[in-house]
């Protein structure tokens, strides 16, 4: 396993093509002006111990020496030791709404981006817990599995955005079904789903169902509102502007409400708690106590430990070749041209 310090020091990596550029182009200049000034073959009889090959392979060891230095300033580690945690947490599943009533903005910057924020709060308070995460509309769709890479969990939360799923609605019923097949040890006696949404349930009661099938499986629902209930339109954007509101059959701005009462009647028959998602803050402080109030199961994960460092080879590998380009003069080296391996014909 390899990790990178300082992974910005690649763009300088970006000089190496901007150097052979200028080099060629530097070639060529020199041979159109000797060229007006000599014959070429009349030249290299002027010039005998001129080296064609020594400017190129100085070109060779700087373009080398630049990109070890380059990779020692990086400094890449190696894991050295793969070791087995004894980890202690509880398994969690966060499921998103991403219908396009999320893209209303009576939340700013607007509710999906304040779900995503929420998220990625709580996931911030956690320390060993293994997490999952379901993108859901008009079906669930798995996003995540459950696991406890918290990087790769919010670089999926980020790409979360309403045109994931071509099926709209608010089928929170499928996105409970679903979560109940994220839990994959039998053993852990705590499992939560936190559902996050408006509220706008379009799965015609059968949530309650779901609520009731995830109930007997061991999993607590809580559930947290982001919206406001006096409404906000959807707005159409192209390009990050408004180019319409979002209308209905018959030609009416559809006005999208936060439906609180749905989503506490779902944490209710959970056994969880409903969480007003409006103040960020005071959402994740109460999330993090519910959390620290549960019993922790221990599990075993496999990582690497012992990262030692490598930036001293590449530097050490770069400076030698930079040393080297500096000693390497254009003329040809003595000894290789008493060996006159191409037969070479002296004057």
């Amino acid at each position: 396993m390899i990790q990178f310090d300082e992974k910005i020091y690649f763009y300088l990596l970006g000089i190496i093509p901007v150097v052979i550029v200028l080099f060629v182009l530097l070639q060529f200049w020199k041979r159109k002006t000797q060229k007006k000034f000599s014959n070429l073959s009349l030249l290299k009889q002027l010039t005998p111990d001129k080296s064609d090959f020594k400017s190129s392979l100085k070109l060779i060891l700087f373009v080398l020496g630049l990109a070890f230095l380059t990779l020692g300033l990086v400094n890449p580690k190696i894991g050295t030791k793969l070791e087995t945690v004894k980890r202690e947490g509880v398994d969690i599943v966060f499921a998103v709404d991403v219908s396009k009533s999320m893209l209303a903005e009576d939340i700013a910057p607007n509710r999906l981006e304040k779900s995503k924020r929420l998220v990625s709060e709580i996931i911030n308070q956690l320390a060993s817990d293994r997490i999952g995460i379901i993108a859901y509309a008009g079906q669930a769709f798995p996003q995540l599995p459950i696991t406890t890479d918290y990087g790769a969990a919010k670089m999926f939360l980020q790409s979360m955005n309403t045109d994931m799923l071509t099926s709209q609605g608010t089928a929170i019923d499928q996105a409970i079904e679903l979560a109940t097949t994220y839990y994959d040890d039998e053993d852990q006696t705590n499992r939560v789903l936190f559902i996050i949404s408006d509220g706008e349930d379009h799965s015609e009661g059968s949530a309650l169902k779901a609520v009731e099938d995830a109930k007997d499986a061991g999993i607590r629902i809580f559930t947290i509102g982001v919206g406001k209930e006096k409404g906000a339109p959807i707005p159409i954007k192209r390009k990050g502007v408004v180019e319409s509101l979002k209308k209905d059959a018959q030609g009416e701005v559809v006005i999208t409400k936060l439906n609180a009462e749905v989503l506490e009647d779902i944490a209710d028959d959970g056994d969880g708690e409903y969480i007003d998602g409006t103040n960020t803050e005071a959402a994740v402080e109460f999330i993090k106590e519910q959390l620290n109030q549960m019993d922790k199961k221990e599990f075993e994960a496999k990582q690497f430990a012992e990262y030692k460092d490598q930036f001293q080879w590449f530097l050490g590998a770069g400076l030698l070749l930079l040393f080297l380009d500096v000693f390497v003069l254009d003329r040809k080296t003595q000894w290789l041209r008493k060996l006159n391996l191409f037969n070479e014909k002296r004057n």
